[in-house]
């Protein structure tokens, strides 16, 4: 039994498709059917109950694919510390999309210059797929919005940032003064798909106040949400970090009075999951960083 094996063998029973397993393992669908075929006759049986449109795992395959989840994990830990010197190394770093365009750029140019020898990789995936792989060890950390239901992993808050209303220019709201969340009813909403957690925050926020606001369009993009704003399709929220990277004069933003609208933003990492020396260094610059920013906005 190979460790490519097990690989090949966790990587298809995570997608339930040898087609696109073999693309995302940059292999060929005959090598990786050969492979599994390999396994199973190693195994005396089969590993996978092959359906006209699907896979399912069989009673061993179930086991397996908790056996073989914990064999590469001891091997990655076990390299991983035998190597650990606190400076070379990668690092696999997950965002939401919300996030990572806006918040990581600077941090991870920092970074890199201060440990030029390290191997930064940045995954940019929804919560959902990013507690799934910080679960299973794909990635070592990922920077997210709060709540998550993250069993098993370690969340540590690292700021909180107002989520600001966004309006084209010619919007009538933007001549008022103080605009409160009851100014903002008669006006439909662009909004994030549901994959998406900064619409569950929006929706919740508003919901609190018994309000819920009537999204005319959605899509998968944060900057789509904003040029949809500026041809006024609609208003919106969007985060701080968003706004302070938009240099356009095409939208307006204001902040809503009263009790405002406000994400949480955490990184979470797997604590039974070997901790390197490197990937401890990087959540302290992690959290000077955040200080830093902090103070800069006092």
């Amino acid at each position: 039994m190979e460790v490519d094996q097990l690989r090949y063998f966790l990587r298809v029973a995570e997608r339930g498709n040898f087609t696109r397993a073999a693309e995302e393992l940059l292999i060929s669908q005959p090598a990786l059917s050969r492979s599994i075929q390999k396994l199973e006759d190693e195994l005396g049986q089969p590993v996978f109950e092959r359906k006209t449109r699907s896979l399912a795992l069989t009673e061993a395959g179930i086991l397996l694919q908790s056996r073989a989840q914990q064999i590469l994990t001891l091997i990655e830990d076990t390299k991983a510390e035998i190597s650990d010197d606190g400076h070379t190394g990668q690092i696999r770093v997950g965002a939401i999309p919300t996030i990572a365009p806006y918040f990581l750029p600077d941090f991870l140019r920092q970074f890199s210059t201060e440990f030029p020898e390290a191997t930064l990789i940045v995954q940019e995936e929804t919560t959902d797929k990013l507690l799934h792989r910080c679960t299973q060890g794909e990635i070592d950390l990922a920077i997210l919005a709060l709540p998550v239901p993250a069993r098993y992993l370690e969340v540590e808050e690292l700021f909180q940032e107002e989520l600001l209303l966004v309006l084209p220019p010619e919007h009538p709201l933007v001549e008022k003064t103080k605009i409160r969340l009851a100014d903002i009813k008669p006006f439909p909403f662009v909004l994030l798909d549901e994959a998406h957690c900064l619409s569950d925050n929006i929706v919740s926020f508003c919901r609190q106040r018994s309000y819920h606001p009537v999204a005319v369009e959605h899509t998968s993009q944060l900057a789509m949400v904003q040029e949809l704003v500026s041809l006024s399709h609609g208003i919106s929220m969007v985060p701080q970090m968003a706004r302070d990277r938009d240099e356009t004069n095409r939208r307006v933003y204001r902040s809503l009075s009263g009790t405002k609208p406000m994400r949480k933003i955490a990184v979470i990492w797997n604590p039974y999951r070997f901790q390197s020396r490197l990937l401890e260094t990087f959540k302290d610059r992690l959290r000077v960083y955040v200080q830093q920013h902090k103070q800069q906005k006092k």
